[in-house]
């Protein structure tokens, strides 16, 4: 689950981590409000959504000169006009796809003298089983374009989650930043305030790009991104009272509901399996017969026949679903019983695309028999590679 950057912001100021005074609002009025709690006389008015490059996007309906979602207002008034233009339009980034997202938030803040621009960020190492810190001296710019162009600029450390944070990670961090004095304790002070946010709260990843060093000689946390490990929400109710769903896919939400991981994709073949590892392989595999997959769709080790017929629903809610491939491998789930939800969810939607079924495992043949006497026009499929070219097959015969 993603957060606004106000939210993470005040999540890590309960850390002791400083940041620069800032107010959301919904609109233009909280957004006058706003600045007028604020010093002054330089403002900071921020587009809020779920996506990097705000600075650098552009505003569908302001045309290729209006400036981005990140501006430096010097009033009141030009705060006013900023979030005039901002909201309620949709902007642009590398991030967000040719779609956009649309403003529904901004943040305003103080205005910051800025002497330099460092990057901070910490996320879960799967190789290493460790928490991985991650510092550069080129604040402000792409972490990706910094690794590709000059990787000798990046400095990575991991914790041991065993170990935990300790004096000498913080020192490797202010070395890898080229700090000194003042600077250097304050590097190595906040890097161990987010470290501990990081492990309270279960983030998947937390990113400080800009962490920056003032012209009186404070580092400030100017831009923050923090995603958190969906599995562990549980234990943060706090945490999920920040979701804003407006951000977020409906269809993706739908499946949350019913324990259904589900993520949209660009191509027009809809994908139903049990299991992750299975999942990539149908992707995989459709790909390599030249097509490509409309969603990544897993019902999990134990779905029920109502979640697989919630799981067609969401498939065929994308207009661009062209025809459906469901791989299921029977463990823990009976063929048998996806058969019977397939049957059933065919019906209720009333399939009217191409469906492809592969099935193994337990209860497999009657799996089969059920898809076979139910009367539909079901194509059955021996393994995965038979699967993958019949379906495509069918769905450029349906074009």
């Amino acid at each position: 689950m993603n957060i606004h950057e106000y939210q993470a912001k005040e999540l890590l100021a309960k850390y002791g981590v400083g940041i620069p005074a800032g107010i959301p609002a919904l609109t233009v009025e909280e957004a006058v409000a706003a600045a007028k709690q604020l010093p002054g006389p330089l403002y900071v008015v921020k587009a809020q959504i779920h996506a990097g490059g705000r600075g650098k996007g552009k505003f569908k309906e302001l045309g290729p000169d209006a400036k981005g979602g990140v501006r430096l207002a010097k009033s009141v008034e030009e705060v006013e006009a900023c979030a005039r233009e901002m909201l309620g339009n949709t902007l642009v980034t590398i991030q967000t796809g040719d779609a956009g997202k649309q403003v529904n938030r901004l943040y305003v803040t103080d205005g910051v003298d800025i002497a330099r621009e460092y990057y901070l960020s910490m996320l879960v190492d799967r190789a290493s089983g460790r928490v991985a810190i991650i510092a550069s001296t080129e604040g402000g710019m792409d972490i990706e374009e910094v690794a590709h162009s000059t990787p000798e600029k990046i400095t990575t450390i991991t914790i041991d989650p065993a170990e935990g944070f300790q004096p000498h990670h913080g020192r490797a961090v202010a070395f890898g930043l080229k700090l000194s004095g003042d600077l250097n304790k304050q590097a190595q002070k906040v890097t161990k305030q987010l470290y501990e946010a990081f492990m309270a709260l279960d983030c998947a990843m937390l990113e400080i790009n800009p962490l920056v060093e003032t012209k009186d000689g404070q580092l400030l946390v100017l831009d923050t991104k923090m995603s958190f490990d969906s599995n562990a929400l549980y234990r943060h109710p706090d945490v999920m009272e920040l979701r804003d769903e407006t951000e977020e896919d409906p269809a993706e939400i739908e499946a949350s509901k019913h324990d259904l991981a589900y993520i949209k994709l660009d191509g027009n073949i809809g994908c139903m399996v049990n299991g992750a590892g299975l999942a990539m392989a149908t992707m995989d595999i459709i790909k390599l017969n030249g097509a490509f997959p409309a969603n990544f769709l897993d019902v999990g080790g134990g779905a029920s026949k109502e979640k697989v017929t919630e799981a067609f629903k969401i498939i065929l809610s994308d207009p661009a679903v062209k025809g459906i491939l469901v791989n299921i491998f029977g463990g823990i789930m009976k063929c048998d019983i996806i058969a019977e939800g397939i049957v059933a969810a065919a019906k209720e939607v009333n399939l009217s695309v191409p469906l492809v079924v592969r099935l193994e495992g337990t209860n497999v043949q009657q799996g089969k028999d059920i898809l076979a006497g139910s009367g539909l026009p079901i194509v059955a499929a021996n393994d995965l590679g038979d699967a993958a070219q019949k379906i495509v097959a069918e769905v450029q015969k349906a074009a």
